[in-house]
């Protein structure tokens, strides 16, 4: 499970996506005053159940946040796989900037309400805008190719196979926000949101893939 943690130095190392700079890392030991010291990708920290949250705080790996957060990793991890597989540069580019969101959305769900404000300060979180140029997005897709009428059976190519389970995570990452959410410890509600929509952003975009082969039902027929 991907582990979020800045780095306590002077010069943290940094990444950009266009709207905020950002110190992410996997968790790694720096406490050692010796300047020799290699970093670790293991940490035996985790050994007991227990995992690290964005800006401190030990919480257990089956706690909501990580579980949000966890399930958020696996979604980007699955799109990386389709845009490997599409050969289609629109596709690609609207995988790899939704993963890049997720980057994003993830350290937000990392971070408990009290230490939101310090969370604000080296990340950008979810806007309307974000959700809104989802939405921009699926009706430029839509306008460019007839969608199915009936339900698809996954299965089309191999990109799209891979759009679709992560579409499925997606849909499992929103249902661990709104359990987030509903025990009071979602810091912002436009996750849900986002979430939803791009959701629903991968459906169109698996049928955008495959828009030159036959769709196969979920009865089993072909079209």
């Amino acid at each position: 499970m991907l582990q979020f943690q800045l780095i306590r130095t002077q010069q943290p190392p940094s990444y950009s996506n266009g709207k905020a700079k950002i110190s992410l890392a996997r968790t790694i030991d720096v406490t050692s005053s010796s300047s020799s010291y290699r970093k670790r990708v293991y940490t035996k920290f985790g050994d007991k159940g227990e995992t690290s949250l964005l800006y401190g705080g030990r919480v257990s790996k089956n706690d909501p946040h990580t579980e949000a957060y966890g399930v958020t990793d696996e979604a980007v991890s699955v799109m990386g796989l389709a845009r490997s597989f599409s050969e289609d540069p629109k596709v690609k580019d609207i995988l790899r900037d939704a993963q890049r969101d997720l980057f994003m959305i993830a350290a937000e769900l990392a971070t408990e309400p009290d230490k939101y404000e310090l969370f604000q300060q080296h990340f950008a979180p979810v806007t309307v805008e974000m959700v809104e140029n989802l939405e921009h997005t699926i009706d430029s897709l839509e306008e460019e190719f007839e969608m199915p009428t009936v339900f698809v059976l996954p299965g089309g190519s191999p990109s799209s196979s891979a759009i679709d389970m992560s579409r499925t995570s997606i849909r499992t990452a929103e249902r661990r926000v709104v359990a987030l959410a509903e025990a009071g410890r979602l810091t912002n509600e436009l996750i849900i949101n986002y979430l939803n929509r791009l959701g629903d952003l991968l459906f169109v975009l698996a049928r955008y893939e495959d828009r030159e082969l036959p769709i196969e039902r979920a009865t089993g027929e072909r079209s």
